[in-house]
């Protein structure tokens, strides 16, 4: 190749890595991760220099042994197309505790169909003995990590229940977006508003845990917190997550509404919207435009390379103008994805 053509070349790719507003590709913050998850990592890490298929759009499913595959099916029905991503939870609220059959089945289900998976865990207190204390107040998270103690003993069982259920996906092939202690900085659940440092050595433990006990290979770890302030003081570390993820419940997608997204930002990882619900957590209205979620995301969060909209109320099968978001040049439905292999 003539020099002079190459370092034109380089100059070019450079430029464009700057315009775009994208950062090299990164390792996995498990260094054992599989080549599958590397590949989906990878393919995240690009989306941000697109010009168009650039916003993987997102359903979640539901929680526990009820979540199945029909509110995407739904949304087929209206939209002539289905989500990227579909996603699922593992708390058990009727019992207080951790279920996984019914989302693995829904998850294994849609992974073979060629979606991607998004996992999180409403996870019950493990210093309160009765089970559940989803918003127990007053836990210290450092009492999690201190051998010997019974909350210790329920923060260990926890994490092999969850374990179990993410090792079936595992041997299933799904690589899976893994998003533990959601919203950590608000005070809402029983791991929020703790200070960052202690909340930290509990992520740390789990991600240890899980990569070199547990050998669980097939996780990305999502960091998201949600709307507000401290966005980016409980992020682990570039070496403990992969994805960054915000939640915002809001019809006005913009930086006035959804501050703390500046902050998040400035981490160079792919960052979407892991949780969205027009209007308020609890009052979906089910007559949102959501033609404005995606306006938003091209006027004030430019970065934003995914989005999962919540059900209920909230869901792309209940609002407006979901087959012209889906329709959108900026937005990946499933069949847009490729096979990772």
């Amino acid at each position: 190749m003539n020099p002079l053509f190459r370092m034109k070349n380089v100059l070019y790719c450079l430029l464009m890595l700057v315009f775009s507003g994208s950062s090299p590709a990164q390792e996995p913050a498990n260094t054992n991760a599989s080549p599958r998850a590397r590949e989906v990592l990878r393919y995240m890490q690009q989306l941000e220099g697109r010009k168009d298929n650039r916003v993987l759009s997102g359903q979640f499913l539901n929680f526990g042994e009820p979540c199945n595959l029909r509110l995407v099916e739904q949304i087929h029905e209206r939209t002539g197309k289905w989500p990227a991503i579909a996603g699922v939870d593992y708390a058990d609220f009727p019992h207080g505790g951790i279920t996984t059959k019914g989302p693995n089945q829904a998850a294994i289900a849609w992974w073979k169909s060629g979606g991607l998976v998004s996992l999180s865990a409403h996870m019950y207190n493990p210093a309160n003995p009765a089970g559940g204390g989803l918003r127990d107040k007053g836990v210290g998270m450092d009492s999690l990590l201190k051998e010997g103690t019974e909350t210790h003993q329920r923060w260990m069982k926890q994490l092999d229940e969850i374990a179990v259920g993410l090792q079936e996906l595992e041997s299933a092939g799904v690589v899976t977006l893994w998003r533990p202690f959601h919203e950590m900085n608000g005070g809402w659940f029983w791991w929020g508003a703790k200070d960052p440092e202690a909340f930290k050595r509990v992520w740390h433990h789990m991600f240890d845990y899980y990569t070199r006990v547990k050998k669980l290979n097939n996780l990305l770890w999502v960091y998201g917190p949600n709307k507000g302030p401290a966005t980016a003081d409980y992020y682990p570390g570039d070496t403990f997550a992969d994805v960054l993820g915000i939640d915002a419940y809001t019809d006005f997608v913009d930086t006035e509404t959804i501050r703390g997204f500046a902050d998040l930002a400035k981490i160079r990882k792919p960052i979407g919207f892991s949780e969205y619900g027009p209007h308020a957590s609890s009052n979906p209205p089910g007559d949102f435009d959501y033609r404005r979620l995606i306006a938003g995301f091209k006027k004030d969060f430019p970065r934003v390379t995914f989005f999962m909209s919540w059900n209920s109320n909230w869901s792309l099968a209940t609002n407006q103008f979901t087959r012209e978001l889906m329709a959108d040049e900026w937005v990946v439905d499933r069949e847009e994805l490729p096979k990772f292999k």
